[in-house]
């Protein structure tokens, strides 16, 4: 699988973070992270380019318009949470991508700085 960092997500994080939109939540992201039913209904009112800023990572052997292609998810469509973007660090990391793994980490730094 060739899954590669979504630069234009990272720069939409970083923008919602500066812009007060996020939690700074302590519980697990499996609480938050969008279910199947959330993710269908955000693409009804929503084009796949929005759907993709909601991602880290792009898998490029999967199509553009299918919701395969995007992973390492970091919100619920509103906000930025804090275990979202741990979980998708964690997981970079354990799969070997590094550039995400880093992404991931610079945008926690941030959302923890501006959540003070």
């Amino acid at each position: 699988m060739s899954i590669s960092l979504n630069p234009q997500a990272v720069a939409y994080a970083r923008r919602l973070i500066q812009d007060g939109k996020l939690q700074n939540d302590q519980g697990h992201w499996g609480q938050h992270n969008p279910d199947t039913s959330e993710e269908n209904s955000f693409l009804k009112k929503h084009e796949m380019e929005e759907y993709a800023n909601w991602h880290l990572g792009l898998d490029k052997s999967k199509g553009e318009d299918t919701k395969g292609r995007y992973k390492f998810p970091y919100g619920d469509f509103k906000t930025v949470h804090r275990d979202g973007l741990i979980a998708a660090k964690e997981r970079a990391a354990q799969q070997g991508y590094h550039d995400i793994e880093k992404a991931a980490d610079e945008l926690l730094q941030l959302l923890e700085k501006e959540a003070k």
